[in-house]
């Protein structure tokens, strides 16, 4: 079962119908704001326009970016310190 809280007073709130007892471990994952991955235009600084039409720029690199092939990039910092 998955529950959506909020946090309030650095404490997590959960909704009412959320049955956990007592010393339950729990996972919490932000889904928005730091830590979250969310990209923040604003924090970019541009706006939902202009991100769109960086998008529409960069499709045509989408499919080679998203291909399996492309993962060893992704650490590709630490993998480089450690040659």
């Amino acid at each position: 079962m998955t529950y959506i809280g909020k946090v309030s007073g650095g404490k997590v709130i959960l909704p009412p119908d959320a049955e956990l007892e007592d010393g339950t471990s729990v996972r919490v994952e932000p889904l928005n704001g730091p830590g979250s991955g969310e990209i923040v235009l604003r924090e970019r600084g541009i706006d939902q326009t202009q991100a769109a039409e960086l998008r529409a720029r960069l499709a045509a690199f989408a499919e080679e970016w998203d291909s399996p092939e492309m993962d060893v990039y992704n650490h590709y910092d630490a993998a480089k310190a450690n040659l």
